[in-house]
């Protein structure tokens, strides 16, 4: 009876161990993408508020060099002005924003109600109605709304945790990259440094871009609305702003309002409406966006288009939200980790 070499039970065991090492690798990969679907909105609300953070951050280093004045002083500045300037518009135009909303809200039901009876007209219409309005179509609808709207602590207590999420990591920005630096062994900690430093200046940088756009497109439809005459320029202005924060899907979501009020005033007004936004849509996307965004890492249309379908569907309204800064920070990453580590070797 022969007994196994020393050098076979030392294979043997090797074998074992990189069996187990695998299983173990394994385990703990499929137990942590786990625990991100379940936290999945906790940790969106933590990189919104990691955007804000980006904002007063950013403001406060230009009020630093334009004034020369200590840092904690200019991040206080940064973030109270912020909100009184908030605080003051809607306090000056809100009663204004209010009215126009109630109209709105009154208005709109009954421009569906004149549209459906229109369509009524016609025998395609009326399959239109149908389907648009049968059980099914419902159903799908109110579970999308309910997907879609989700949130982890409610609308205004999420806005609340971000707020002060943001506020936090503005005050002491330092202690929180520094944890998360320690976190790695001390040979690769440089490197995690240098990457975080890129993921901030792109962030900042897609962030004064989007601030930019954002004020554009709000202005240029605030004064078309305005010139055609229509009452409810201001609040349906704002939305249009507000919801280019969203690519491709904002602007379509801020065009329903708009085209139902026209519609009030006659199928020629929607579709001078509709030629406003698609005139200031295509200004914004050809113009105004690529010169504002020079410094930024170039982020394919269609990228940006299927990220955010995968995050509206995984995680409802705030990764549809979210879903282009995240964009920005797997470009980043896949730079830096990937693409420079496959330039050195």
């Amino acid at each position: 009876m022969q007994r196994n070499s020393p050098s076979t039970q030392e294979e043997g065991f090797s074998f074992r161990k990189k069996v187990w090492t695998v299983v173990g690798i394994l385990t703990f990969t499929i137990l942590l993408i786990l625990l991100i679907i379940e936290a999945a909105n906790a940790l969106l609300l933590i990189f919104a508020g990691s955007l804000i953070a980006i904002f007063f951050t950013g403001l406060s280093s230009l009020l630093e060099r334009k004034t020369g004045w200590k840092r904690w002083l200019c991040k206080t500045i940064s973030i109270i002005s912020t909100f009184i300037i908030i605080i003051l518009f809607f306090w000056l135009i809100g009663a204004k924003i209010q009215a126009q909303i109630s109209v709105l809200s009154e208005t709109i039901p009954s421009t569906v109600q004149n549209l459906k009876e229109q369509l009524n007209n016609s025998r395609v219409g009326e399959e239109v109605v149908e389907r648009l309005t049968s059980e099914e179509s419902i159903k799908k609808a109110e579970a999308f709304g309910g997907r879609f709207f989700q949130s982890t602590f409610g609308v205004f207590g999420d806005i609340y945790v971000v707020l002060f999420i943001g506020i936090f990591f503005t005050v002491s920005p330092d202690l929180y990259a520094h944890g998360a630096v320690v976190l790695f062994p001390p040979r690769k900690r440089k490197k995690v440094q240098n990457v975080l430093n890129h993921l901030k200046k792109q962030l900042r940088n897609w962030l004064k871009g989007k601030l930019i756009s954002m004020f554009v497109v709000f202005a240029f439809t605030a004064i078309g609305l305005s010139i055609l005459g229509i009452e409810l320029w201001l609040v349906l202005s704002l939305l249009a702003g507000l919801l280019s924060f969203i690519p491709n899907f904002g602007p379509l979501i801020a065009l329903i309002p708009a085209i139902l009020i026209g519609l009030l005033h006659g199928p020629r007004t929607a579709l001078i409406i509709l030629g406003i936004y698609v005139l200031v849509q295509f200004l914004e996307s050809n113009f105004i966006t690529p010169m504002v965004q020079k410094k930024m890492i170039e982020m394919p249309p269609a990228l940006i288009l299927i990220s955010q379908l995968f995050m509206g569907a995984l995680t409802g309204g705030w990764g549809l939200i979210l879903a282009t800064p995240i964009t920005v920070i797997v470009i980043v990453l896949v730079q830096d980790l990937y693409l420079e580590e496959r330039k050195d070797q």
